[in-house]
């Protein structure tokens, strides 16, 4: 961090757009994203796109604390806007920044949290080209509040929707569910809870990208951020009219997560993931999609958690362990708020 701010904190000034702004702007972001799309210091980003569909998504990061075990908010927010580009099959380019600022937030945090973002932008390929600061009084925000956009291109003949699994689809989770929320929950100190839980905050591009290349076949996929696995199955079973089973047996639950789930009373399909995809793909290509994820750093953990049938429209139902079923519905609320 430039020496200049060591110690030094977030003031009104910096949000006032004049020499407190444009300096904290070229010594922070402009030195650490250090790209030529944000070095001209445009209001724009301007670039050229290659042919396909564009893809664009957008998303706000009000994790509380900023700071948990395998992440942060800036890490967070850039996994997050990678990885719903990702899940339409595109190819994530360009992310913004946008970042509301507390009075009194550290500048060293800030550096931090910027590098960060940085560090995981490398690690996606993607190159953070624009943004946007403003600062708030004291007490008026907490701490730190990140937007970003993000822009990017799917291929020709690439059709990923929610409306369209069909019948005799098998379903693909990338890894364990469930560790990001338990994380969370661990880090809050109110809940004084002790265990060994990383959260699983990664970007799935590239492991994407892999499923890709070996299948054509990829009929639905989403990230399961908030409200979890059991979320996303209801969402692509309403949107397809059809009906899903899952296996109880076949979810990837670490130790730890369940635990802390049978603690506090909760699911751990309904806990938050920022690092875990749901697939629903075709029955012929399901082993290879399969073996191609259990090859890579995302996907080691790959499981087939069930399948498409025949049944109600729009009901996702579970074969427990106890040999019973039961449906898994949508939640009304969060089990959890500020996980993301």
């Amino acid at each position: 961090m430039n020496k200049k701010y060591q110690n030094k904190k977030i003031t009104m000034a910096h949000g006032s757009g004049g020499k407190a702004s444009s300096d904290l702007i070229k010594d922070i972001f402009v030195e650490t994203f250090n790209n030529e799309y944000l070095a001209t210091m445009e209001d724009q980003a301007r670039f050229d796109m290659p042919k396909g569909q564009l893809a664009l998504t957008t998303d706000s990061f009000v994790v509380s604390p900023l700071f948990f075990k395998g992440g942060d908010i800036g890490k967070l927010a850039v996994t997050g806007t990678v990885n719903d580009l990702a899940m339409s099959g595109a190819t994530p380019l360009y992310l913004t920044c946008g970042l509301i600022l507390e009075e009194g937030l550290p500048i060293a945090t800030l550096d931090k949290i910027i590098k960060s973002m940085q560090h995981t932008a490398e690690a996606a390929n993607v190159s953070i080209v624009c943004g946007d600061t403003k600062v708030v009084e004291r007490g008026s925000a907490d701490q730190i509040f990140i937007n970003t956009a993000g822009v990017g291109v799917i291929k020709q003949g690439i059709e990923i929707h929610a409306n369209q699994a069909q019948i005799g689809d098998k379903i693909i989770v990338n890894g364990f569910i469930g560790d990001h929320g338990a994380t969370i929950m661990q880090s809050r100190a109110e809940l004084a809870i002790s265990a060994d839980i990383t959260s699983d905050c990664q970007v799935l591009n590239h492991l994407v990208a892999k499923m890709l290349s070996v299948s054509n076949n990829i009929h639905a996929m989403r990230d399961a951020t908030r409200g979890g696995v059991a979320t996303v199955l209801n969402e692509i079973a309403s949107d397809s009219n059809v009906s899903m089973i899952i296996q109880e047996e076949h979810l990837p639950v670490r130790v730890p997560t369940r635990g802390v789930c049978e603690i506090l009373g909760l699911d751990p399909l309904y806990l938050a993931n920022e690092g875990t995809l749901v697939c629903v793909v075709a029955s012929a290509d399901a082993d290879k999609v399969l073996a191609t994820m259990q090859q890579t750093k995302e996907g080691k953990e790959a499981r087939i958690i069930g399948s498409v049938t025949e049944g109600p429209q729009g009901i996702v139902a579970l074969n427990t362990l106890f040999g019973g079923t039961k449906i898994i519905d949508k939640l009304i609320g969060d089990q959890l708020p500020r996980i993301c």
